[in-house]
């Protein structure tokens, strides 16, 4: 076994292996950022070294500093979490030449799997079918609109290296293809470091069905059950649920098996999931995710397994724990994603900041996977998930019924979450009866209600009168220590912070009034494109630039139609909330 793991994340999966090392008695290493120097996963881990930057590219994706601090602090394996590197096939080969076992599959999976169109061909082989598609890497839009042509559209562009929704943009015509083709791989290299594309045809109400698998190196693939993720908005995952409602148990059984025939095909080892659309009693495999999914506690939850615990198991060469007749799931579990975005009218905007307060649910059945407590920031540079709340219940209605409790209890203070937009979610007879699919929170399902804040009221924190305690972080050649002293509250002791890349200004209006010409942007972020210049006529609701925040790109739309007068920003630029961006006259 292992004597001290490295996770090469942050977050809530950070915090969610670290204490599964605690639990086996594994030494806990942290890496972090300098917007993370004061994290929750930092403050948990048992050593804890700077990577120095901001952004995840300067950081959580800097491969020489990662390894920098492998050889440093002595670690004999690495996890890498979700995202990030967790299917990068390059950074899982650089670990293991350090003589430094990488938590994941071998890297020559990644790579087959890793790249979208060989993971196509790989299941092909094994006789397993997706979504018709390309098997080639799109060099020009004329291939989309080829595609589309014989295909019909909507048809989605995907990121070939990517998941999670990410870099994956739907297109309804042929005008459309240039603008998406050129978002989905900004996207695609923002998040995965690499911005190939390939091409599918897109199912009109499809419902997203995967299949958890875990693999030895003594060649045992086991199939822990489906989840249902069909609750999706801009098709990332909100809600997922195990079992899947309404699902026939002979389609469980076939895409269970079908899943470990992808996984034996390509020599797999460790957790991963297999991916699979389901429309007309038809299933599509869609893709495999070569790494623990955001979604994993809904399949313990119901297996009573550990996942992260056997990952770790089967990479030190331990057999499984548990054979296929082993597996036997019980009750229902749902999750729900508290992500920092504001769901109001169904917009889904980012909502970076601190948080102000956080009073989490308790009771039976209910679980929380945090990545941040109170006083924490939630920055524009990272995803946005602050955490996951899941609960299990003896069956569906109850799981339902226990979630819905559960989020009443929820109370996030400082940012807007998605909490009410699953209360909504959870109360629908749509998603009661088991009939939503992957489409039906954007064409569907009514937010116009729906307000991202909870209802807290904010005020000051209860403070000592005579001394209060100043945590201090101290860095030693990279590697972080923390102390604490007790001094009195009018000594006014701070820690200084490297500020954050100052944003251009122009103005700060904090939102200029509809039809004003003043185009303000909503939240924080960085512009990544600006689509207009001066003297260009534009009509209302056409987009002016193109802001990316939390790994989202968002497009900043004219409040009137006329022409521009000024852009204040440019491409790379930070802004904030309320900064004008475009005025029109």
């Amino acid at each position: 076994m292992f004597s001290k793991i490295l996770i090469a994340n942050r977050g809530e999966i950070a915090v969610r292996v670290i204490r599964t090392c605690r639990e086996l008695g594994i030494t806990s290493v942290a890496v972090y950022s300098e917007l993370d120097r004061n994290a929750l996963h930092v403050r948990l881990a048992d050593e804890a070294y700077a990577l120095g930057g901001e952004t995840a590219a300067d950081s959580y994706l800097n491969t020489s500093a990662i390894l920098d601090v492998i050889e440093q602090c002595g670690a004999d394996a690495v996890h890498p979490g979700y995202g990030f590197y967790s299917e990068n096939a390059d950074f899982a080969r650089a670990i293991t030449e350090l003589g430094v076992t990488f938590i994941g599959p071998p890297p020559e999976a990644i790579e087959v799997m890793g790249d979208k169109i060989s993971a196509r061909l790989a299941a092909e082989k094994v006789g397993v079918k997706g979504v018709p598609g390309t098997t080639e890497i799109l060099e020009h839009p004329d291939e989309v609109r080829s595609f589309g042509a014989e295909n019909g559209y909507p048809v989605a562009i995907k990121a070939a290296y990517g998941g999670g929704g990410r870099g994956m943009k739907v297109v309804s015509s042929p005008e459309d293809v240039d603008a998406a083709l050129e978002s989905a791989q900004r996207e695609a290299e923002s998040f995965f470091g690499r911005n190939e594309c390939y091409v599918e045809r897109y199912l009109t109400w499809p419902r997203h069905i995967e299949m958890q698998i875990i693999a030895d190196q003594q060649g045992n693939v086991v199939w822990l059950g489906e989840r249902d993720c069909s609750a999706q908005r801009r098709h990332q995952k909100l809600v997922e649920e195990s079992p899947a409602p309404n699902f026939p148990e002979d389609v469980r059984q076939a895409m269970g098996e079908a899943a470990v025939a992808v996984a034996k095909g390509c020599g797999y080892t460790n957790a991963g999931t297999v991916e699979f659309l389901f429309q007309d009693g038809e299933f599509y495999y869609l893709e495999m995710n070569t790494r623990l999914q955001v979604e994993h506690p809904v399949s313990e939850l119901v297996s009573g397994i550990d996942l992260v615990r056997e990952q770790i198991h089967v990479a030190a060469g331990r057999s499984l724990s548990f054979t296929q007749g082993d597996v036997h799931c019980s009750g229902h579990a749902i999750e729900v994603r508290i992500n920092a975005e504001d769901p109001a009218g169904g917009r889904f905007l980012p909502s970076p900041g601190t948080i102000t307060s956080l009073k989490l649910p308790q009771g039976f059945g209910v679980r929380w996977d945090g990545g941040y407590e109170a006083g924490d920031a939630v920055s524009q540079f990272y995803d946005n998930l602050v955490g996951k709340l899941i609960v299990w219940g003896s069956n569906r209605q109850i799981a339902i019924e226990r979630m819905r409790s559960a989020l009443v209890e929820l109370e996030v203070g400082g940012i807007a979450t998605t909490a009410s937009a699953h209360e909504v979610i959870l109360a629908s007879p749509d998603f009661q009866s088991g009939e939503h699919s992957t489409k039906w929170v954007e064409e569907s399902l009514d937010l116009t209600e729906v307000t991202g804040k909870s209802e807290v009221v904010e005020g000051d924190v209860d403070q000592e009168d005579a001394l209060v305690r100043k945590d201090v972080v101290l860095e030693v050649n990279g590697k972080r220590f923390e102390v604490a002293a007790w001094v009195p509250e009018s000594a006014g002791v701070t820690v200084s912070q490297k500020p954050s890349k100052a944003r251009r200004s122009a103005s700060n209006t904090g939102g200029a009034g509809a039809g004003s010409g003043q185009v303000t942007v909503p939240m924080q972020g960085t512009i990544v494109k600006v689509l207009v210049e001066v003297g260009q006529e534009v009509s209302e609701g056409e987009p002016v630039v193109v802001l990316e925040a939390m790994k989202m790109e968002n497009n900043i739309n004219a409040d009137k139609s006329g022409t521009v007068k000024e852009v204040k920003v440019g491409p790379g630029d930070t802004v904030g909330a309320g900064d004008v961006v475009v005025v029109i006259d």
